[in-house]
C-alpha cells in the first residue's frame, strides 16, 4: 500500500470513529421514552391517579434527568381489566415506541402484561402495581421485573394477628381474580398453620354494586371478616355492611386499609377504625428514608391539590418501581444498546434503597422486601392512617416454604375448613 493510499485509509478511519463517536453521545443524550400504565377507570381509579402521582414523583426527585437523558413519560389508562391493559401496552409499545415499561396497576392485568412482554424482547418492563403471585411465580418473563413485593407477601404476619386476637374462625370475602388470591394465601398460610378456620369463602365481582347476598352469608359463628376488597368495591360493602347492622370485627387487605378508602368521605368511614391488616406500608413508620419519602410526596400533591394526607399504597409502588427504573438505567449510565441487555443486567444487580428499606430480587426478578403488620387508627384532625404494629423484613415469595412445597394461591387453595 502506498503512502497516499494510507494516508486515505487513515483519514476514512478517523471519520467513521468521529461519527461513532458522534452517534453514541447522540444516543446517550437522546430522551428515554418510559411508558406508564394505570388504572383511571373503574373501582381502582383513585388508586391509580395516586400511583400516577407517585411514578411522577420518582422523576421529579431527578430533576426529569438521567445520565444525561431527559425522561419523557407518556401515559396510559386501563380500567382493571387484562385486555384493556395489554391493548393500552401494546400501543405505547409498538405505535409510541417507548424504551420502558412501568405498569400495570391490578393483578389480571399485571399476569397478561407479563406474558406480552415475552413478545417484545427489547424492551424492559418493570411492574406498577400488580400484585398477583403469579405474575413472577409461573411462567416468569425474562424482561418483565418487580420491585414491589406481591400480594401474599402483603399478608405475611397477618394470620398470627389474628390469632392473638382470639379470631380461630374467620370468614373471607374477597374480589375474584389473581390478586386476592394472592392476599388470601398470604393470610392463610400463617393462619391456618397456627390453628385458624375458614369455614367460608365469598369471592365476589370486580366492580361489584351489591353485597346484600354475601353479608346475609356470613355465619354467626365466626370470629371475624377478612375484607379483601379496594378502592370503590371496599366502600361500597362498608357502607352496605354498616347499614345492615353487621358487628363482626374486620381485618382488611392490604388495599383495603389504604389511603384512596381511608379518606373516602362517607358517613361509615370510622367503622375501620381497629382494623388489623398486612401490607407493604404502615402510614406512620418512624422510618428517615419513610418520612422524607411522606415529605416529598406532600410538598409535590398537597391534600388541597388532590394529594391523600400520606402516600397510598398504590404511590408507593408506582414510586418504587418507577425508581428502580431511573436507578437502573443511571447503573448504566443511560445505555439502552444492545437490546438493554446491560441494563437488564444492572436491574437484576440492583440493590434498590426504597422508603422502606432495601429491596432485592430474586431469580424471578421478583421483589424480597418489608411487610408491617398494622391497625387503622384515626388522628385528632379526623384523619385515618394506619400505625406500626409489627415489621418484617426479607419476606421471599414462597413465604420462607421450599419453592417444591408452595402453592400458589387460588379460588380453593389454601383450604383450611
Amino acid at each position: 500500500m502506498n503512502l497516499n493510499k494510507r494516508i486515505w485509509v487513515r483519514s476514512l478511519l478517523a471519520a467513521a470513529a468521529v461519527v461513532a463517536v458522534g452517534s453514541t453521545a447522540f444516543a446517550q443524550g437522546a430522551p428515554v421514552k418510559i411508558g406508564l400504565l394505570a388504572t383511571l377507570e373503574g373501582p381502582f381509579a383513585a388508586g391509580g391517579a395516586d400511583g400516577m402521582r407517585g411514578a411522577e414523583l420518582a422523576v421529579q426527585q431527578r430533576g426529569g434527568v438521567v445520565a444525561g437523558r431527559k425522561i419523557e413519560i407518556i401515559k396510559a389508562s386501563s380500567n382493571a381489566t387484562p385486555d384493556v391493559a395489554v391493548n393500552a401496552v401494546r400501543k405505547l409499545v409498538e405505535q409510541d415506541k417507548v424504551d420502558i415499561m412501568v405498569g400495570p396497576l391490578s393483578g389480571g392485568e399485571g399476569i397478561a402484561v407479563k406474558d406480552y412482554s415475552k413478545t417484545q424482547p427489547n424492551i424492559t418492563f418493570i411492574n406498577g402495581g400488580s400484585g398477583a403471585q403469579a405474575t413472577t411465580l409461573v411462567n416468569p418473563s425474562p424482561n418483565f421485573f418487580r420491585f414491589n413485593t406481591e400480594g401474599a407477601q402483603w399478608m405475611v404476619g397477618l394470620g398470627k394477628a389474628a390469632m392473638d386476637k382470639g379470631y380461630k374462625r374467620t370468614m373471607i370475602i374477597a374480589e375474584d381474580y389473581a390478586f386476592p388470591y394472592s392476599q388470601v394465601q398470604g393470610f392463610m398460610a400463617e393462619y391456618c398453620r397456627l390453628g385458624g378456620k375458614v369455614p367460608l369463602k365469598a369471592w365476589v365481582p370486580l366492580g361489584g354494586k351489591d353485597y346484600s347476598s354475601v353479608i346475609a352469608r356470613i355465619p354467626k359463628d365466626v370470629d371475624a371478616l377478612l375484607v379483601v376488597l379496594g378502592g370503590a368495591d371496599a366502600v361500597n360493602f362498608l357502607t352496605q355492611y354498616e347499614n345492615a347492622g353487621g358487628d363482626k370485627p374486620m381485618m382488611g387487605g392490604s388495599i383495603t386499609v389504604s389511603q384512596d378508602v381511608l379518606n373516602y368521605k362517607g358517613k361509615r368511614r370510622d367503622s375501620l377504625v381497629g382494623t388489623i391488616s398486612a401490607g407493604p406500608i404502615a402510614d406512620s413508620f418512624d422510618g428517615a428514608d419513610w418520612k422524607a419519602f411522606v415529605a416529598d410526596y406532600q410538598k409535590a400533591y398537597p391534600v388541597s391539590a388532590g394529594g391523600y394526607p400520606s402516600p397510598s399504597l398504590f404511590a408507593f409502588v408506582y414510586y418504587v418501581n418507577m425508581k428502580a427504573a431511573l436507578d437502573g438505567l443511571a447503573a448504566v449510565n443511560g445505555d439502552l444498546s444492545g437490546g438493554q441487555a446491560k441494563y437488564r443486567e444492572a436491574l437484576q444487580k440492583l440493590v434498590l434503597k426504597g422508603p422502606t428499606g432495601e429491596v432485592r430480587l430474586d431469580s424471578n426478578r421478583q421483589a424480597i422486601g418489608t411487610t408491617f403488620v398494622t391497625e387503622v387508627v384515626k388522628d385528632a384532625q379526623g384523619n385515618l392512617s394506619t400505625k406500626v404494629s409489627r415489621k418484617v423484613d426479607n419476606v421471599e415469595q414462597t413465604l420462607g416454604m421450599k419453592r417444591e412445597d408452595f402453592k400458589v394461591g387460588s379460588r380453593d387453595e389454601p383450604a383450611c375448613p
